[in-house]
């Protein structure tokens, strides 16, 4: 790989989590979620998980974007690692009690479907 393509990765990875973190820091502020401290609940979590999904597709979209050739290949990178970074996610917050074990499942099994998404929605017209 060369820097073009690990800079596709990079963008689309940094998009996503500093979207999602501004978009659970405004909801906090917001009062729509509880103090930091507190478990989010089902629907809470729900909620979550809609806009991390639309988020995540936009990023594999950036990452399709910028690679500098086989934009699938490069969204699927970023899935496979948003994969891998969301099953650490899974273990390293399981026995926390931050709220549904099944949020962060979801977090780490849709990772790779959203990038494909991203990635087609990018390669569309092509």
């Amino acid at each position: 790989m060369n820097w073009k393509s690990i800079w596709a990765v990079v963008a689309g990875l940094l998009f996503t989590i500093i979207v999602t973190t501004l978009v659970d820091f405004a909801l906090h502020a917001a009062k729509v979620y509880p103090a930091w401290d507190q478990p989010l609940d089902d629907r809470l979590s729900a909620i979550a998980l809609s806009y991390r999904i639309v988020i995540t597709v936009i990023g594999a979209w950036i990452t399709a974007k910028l690679a500098p050739s086989s934009p699938m290949k490069h969204a699927m990178a970023l899935g496979y690692l948003g994969l891998v970074i969301g099953l650490i996610g899974v273990a390293a917050t399981w026995n926390l009690g931050l709220g549904p074990h099944w949020y962060p499942i979801a977090i780490a099994v849709l990772s790779i479907p959203q990038c494909w998404l991203g990635g087609k929605l990018a390669s569309r017209g092509k």
